[in-house]
């Protein structure tokens, strides 16, 4: 039993081995999406049919109507939604230290200006006002 095959008991499946859970390919989920909307068909019969939650059914149904898994069934690499999310904040990240990057660079850039402009431009800027003195 410890060789990571699936065995039917009384109905059920019985998976042995490291293996957890079943993976389905977005073909096999569409396939079993579209068996629910046959006539006399239900999500419950269906699910029980294969083995599959009634929720598990649904939940492929609503991705199904939300073109989730159009991308996958057009054979489009397809990234899970958590990874997409931590990419997303890698990117905001990378922009706010570019922007920070870019207001230093400009500080400088007018610093070095200032620096190598006319010393008397320079040194009055830097002086303290005569009226009076």
């Amino acid at each position: 039993m410890t060789d990571g095959t699936t065995r039917r008991y009384n109905d059920g499946e019985f998976l042995s081995g490291v293996q957890r859970r079943r993976r389905w390919t977005p073909e096999e989920k569409v396939r079993i999406v579209e068996e629910t909307y046959l006539p006399g068909m239900s999500v419950s019969l269906v699910a029980r049919q294969h083995g599959i939650s009634g929720s598990q059914v649904f939940t492929w149904r609503r991705l199904i109507n939300q073109g989730a898994l159009t991308a996958a069934a057009a054979g489009e690499e397809v990234v899970p939604a958590s990874e997409y999310r931590a990419l997303e904040a890698q990117v905001r990240e990378l922009q706010r230290l570019l922007g920070k990057k870019a207001m230093e660079n400009e500080l400088l850039r007018e610093a070095v200006s200032r620096a190598a402009g006319p010393k008397k431009l320079l040194l009055r800027s830097t002086s303290l006002p005569r009226d009076g003195l």
